[in-house]
């Protein structure tokens, strides 16, 4: 039940960010004066932003092979912790 009621409300959140950014991308390639973007997925683009979810979640991580582990990811999140704190 709990699962169901914080489906309910996620779900809405998700697709409405997925169609913000279809309507961004849609606002700048107007404002710069592109017909469309290059990679349309789907009717009027409208698969695009979950195209670019998947892509986002299929990418590997780049890691320098000379490189701390530990320092790699702390320093992101230090310089996030820093920007909030500011």
């Amino acid at each position: 039940l709990t699962l169901i009621i914080a489906l309910s409300y996620a779900l809405p959140i998700l697709i409405a960010v997925a169609f913000l950014t279809l309507v961004e991308r849609k606002i700048l390639s107007y404002i710069q004066g592109r017909k469309r973007p290059q990679n349309i997925v789907g009717p009027y683009g409208l698969l695009q932003p979950l195209a670019d979810g998947v892509k986002l979640f299929i990418k590997e991580p780049i890691r320098p092979s000379t490189s701390s582990p530990i320092l790699f990811i702390a320093t992101p999140i230090l310089a996030l912790l820093l920007a909030i704190s500011i």
